[in-house]
């Protein structure tokens, strides 16, 4: 007898939420995974995506693939995020409906909103005002993609959402010294002064900003459970923005966010802010009312969530480990 489960296409599932989605739909164990590498299928390929959906009979896309990157990666390579991010969603968006799919999840970013918006900031925020320079060319790729899932919907009657989440880490995130987010760049930080017994480890700005962060873990089961919606709930819900923000519901200060890690690493020596560098926009938090209406709620504290990326990272080995550095922090 064949196999009659729904085959459902992760996009992007080696990156930090996309294997967080394929492990959460492995786990429910009621779907055909998909897969493919970059190597396997460049999504920015319009041929080959397009001769993937031709032949792969996909029910379901979750599109978690993206070029991504902490402020340094936006200011240096603005060009590279904007045309890959536009390529990736219209490619996969056009093709997925080309190819019969009728239900497809694009995963946006909260820095689709203004850089002054009201906090906590909801969906209806959107385009009301400038946005931040740095992230500028992702972000408005990310507006792209949101509204072509808009405009498929309208013109061809389809079923493609989209959710917008906040700050995310988790299992599998990027470490790079230069090209990675805030938790994992204190965690790179402050392991490294760990291990090289440092008396000390600089962080940019004075610890003042707030800022609000999800586990990858989360943001997966709020994906499924926003696919799982019925269209007409999903619609009511959105109130005619036609996504859903996903963040936490906390807030918790960059000085408040080191010395956590810093007990976390079991480093133990000082965490200097140096109030010269910039800080940044002084508060980014996510209005989840409408996600949160619909019955979803996050489940992962942000400190075991911390030790749990911490402890990928090192079995991962995305972070070097030496034999003192083994043992377990206490």
């Amino acid at each position: 007898m064949s196999d009659a489960r729904p085959r459902v296409f992760v996009a992007g599932h080696r990156g930090m939420v996309g294997s967080a989605i394929a492990r959460a739909l492995a786990a429910r164990g009621d779907v055909e995974l998909v897969l493919r590498t970059h190597r396997e299928l460049d999504l920015t390929e319009q041929r080959d995506v397009h001769q993937f959906f031709a032949t792969e009979r996909i029910s379901q896309v979750y599109l978690a693939a993206a070029r991504v990157g902490g402020i340094h990666a936006n200011n240096v390579y603005p060009a590279e995020f904007i045309q890959q991010n536009l390529t990736i969603a219209a490619n996969v968006i056009h093709e997925a409906w080309r190819g019969g799919v009728e239900q497809l999840l694009f995963l946006g970013s909260s820095c689709i909103y203004p850089k002054f918006a009201p906090q906590p900031i909801q969906e209806s925020a959107l385009l009301t005002g400038a946005l931040e320079p740095t992230n500028a060319p992702y972000a408005i790729a990310k507006i792209a993609g949101m509204m072509m899932c808009d405009s498929y919907n309208r013109q061809y009657g389809v079923d493609y959402r989209s959710v917008m989440p906040t700050n995310l880490y988790g299992p599998g995130d990027n470490y790079h010294p230069e090209n990675s987010h805030v938790i994992p760049a204190l965690i790179r930080r402050i392991h490294e002064a760990r291990l090289a017994d440092a008396p000390e480890v600089a962080v940019w700005g004075s610890g003042a900003p707030m800022r609000e962060f999800l586990h990858a873990d989360d943001l997966a089961r709020a994906c499924l459970h926003v696919m799982d919606l019925p269209q007409a709930s999903y619609r009511a819900h959105t109130e005619g923005a036609g996504f859903l923000n996903v963040g936490s519901g906390e807030e918790v200060s960059i000085r408040q966010l080191a010395l956590l890690i810093a007990r976390v690493v079991g480093y133990r020596g000082n965490i200097a802010f140096d109030p010269t560098r910039p800080d940044g926009t002084p508060r980014k938090m996510l209005d989840c009312g409408l996600i949160n209406a619909t019955g979803w709620q996050p489940q992962v504290s942000l400190e075991s969530g911390l030790r749990s990326t911490y402890q990928d990272a090192l079995s991962s080995g995305r972070l070097s480990v030496e034999p003192e550095a083994l043992a377990t922090p206490t």
